[in-house]
């Protein structure tokens, strides 16, 4: 569908794809360029991967139970990091977290804090990951809920992070 400029990679994601419209045409995508998948105001969360799907999920159901604006950016790479969407995100919130499907120390987390701190923003960051320890067998599923990389896990980890308590008001109908 493009024409052919020298070298050029497809890319097949592990696991299960969550493209339910894949007769799409493509897209193309500029390397390091991430993609706001929501905007948002009171805290921002940074997915990269397979992440960015579950991670819309929890804040989509999040913001309909409680009173908070998340904003949402799916990085797309941690090399290169998309530097311009970062110092966009490092200016506008002070409480980031970051949600990668890979080992949180040197991670991606890690990339962001250190683009951060070498850019002289200060928010405060929670990272969410897969621990530096031993993980037990199971399935995919069954691993993601045990440290809390799925939807409930996410959805729990950003409310306790947030500090966000206060409850949309239900309308009786």
């Amino acid at each position: 569908q493009f024409p052919v400029r020298g070298l050029f990679d497809i890319r097949y994601p592990s696991g299960i794809g969550f493209n339910f419209n894949w007769l799409t045409p493509l897209e193309k995508v500029g390397s390091g360029k991430g993609e706001c998948r929501k905007q948002g105001s009171d805290i921002a969360v940074l997915s990269i991967g397979t992440m960015a799907h579950v991670t819309s999920k929890a804040i989509q159901s999040i913001e309909e139970e409680y009173d908070i604006n998340i904003a949402h950016y799916d990085l797309r790479f941690v090399r290169p990091l998309d530097e311009a969407m970062l110092h966009e995100i490092g200016k506008k919130f002070d409480k980031l977290i970051t949600v990668e499907d890979g080992v949180v120390k040197g991670g991606f987390g890690s990339a962001v804090l250190e683009f951060m701190t070498d850019n002289e923003y200060h928010p405060k960051v929670k990272r969410l990951g897969i621990p530096d320890s031993f993980i037990e067998h199971g399935t995919q599923k069954e691993l993601y809920n045990k440290i809390g990389l799925d939807e409930e896990g996410i959805k729990k980890s950003m409310l306790e992070f947030s500090a966000c308590t206060k409850k949309v008001k239900q309308i009786e109908v």
